[in-house]
């Protein structure tokens, strides 16, 4: 699948599209399979050698950087950058004036406006993104819902539902490579919001303070604002 990033708009993603990076809470909506995957016969079910192989290597990729295009749930589309270092550190940084901007420094994830002057943090431990940013992609147990392998895309699906409910995340790989192309989170309602990755480079090294949080500014922050 090719991105025509010409047709990206420069709008200010939605709460609802940002969190679909993988900051989903637990909700209460029924699980509900992706269509076209097939669930593991039990928690007992063998995992796909090619599949842990993939998700060893995605693994052993400890930074990254690049550009992301994200697609939400009714089509829209926005893009960035984005520079990842495991184990549990991400930061997106949007284009356009909204000026948004979400990091994880291992511990928190923090969703920044400031065109709107707000800061909204959670803990990386409650959504998806954290299976994303541990230290190893770990397929064994109940967690993995799906593995469909294909010629062109070996597609993984997982999810942790003492940890963030019904909401999961689907990663799809080059079964060549290995390299990751995208990852879609779906919230508990069911809304996909997909991320698709390009021009990536990866054993990069990082400023200090790229995934650095404020957490006294957001405090101030959050305080006046009540």
């Amino acid at each position: 699948m090719k991105n025509d990033l010409s047709k990206l708009s420069d709008f200010a993603p939605t709460r609802r599209q940002i969190l679909g990076l993988g900051l989903v809470a637990a909700g209460a909506a029924a699980f509900n399979v992706v269509p076209g995957f097939e669930l593991l016969a039990s928690a007992q079910a063998a995992v796909p050698a090619a599949a842990q192989k993939i998700a060893d290597h995605f693994s052993s990729v400890k930074s990254m950087s690049g550009e992301f295009v994200q697609f939400g749930p009714k089509g829209e589309q926005t893009g960035g950058k984005f520079f990842l270092e495991r184990p549990g550190k991400i930061r997106f940084n949007y284009d356009g004036a909204s000026n948004f901007k979400v990091i994880s420094d291992g511990k928190s994830v923090v969703i920044l406006n400031k065109k709107m002057n707000t800061s909204d943090l959670y803990p990386l431990s409650k959504t998806p993104l954290k299976l994303l940013l541990d230290d190893r992609i770990d397929l064994s147990g109940d967690r993995v819902k799906s593995v469909k392998e294909e010629d062109d895309l070996t597609t993984i699906q997982l999810s942790d539902k003492s940890v963030f409910g019904n909401a999961r995340i689907t990663m799809m790989f080059d079964p060549k490579t290995y390299d990751l192309r995208q990852w879609t989170i779906t919230d508990a309602q069911g809304k996909d919001t997909t991320v698709m990755i390009f021009n990536t480079k990866e054993g990069v090294s990082f400023a200090p303070d790229t995934f650095a949080i404020d957490y006294t500014a957001n405090r101030e922050l959050n305080t006046k604002t009540r």
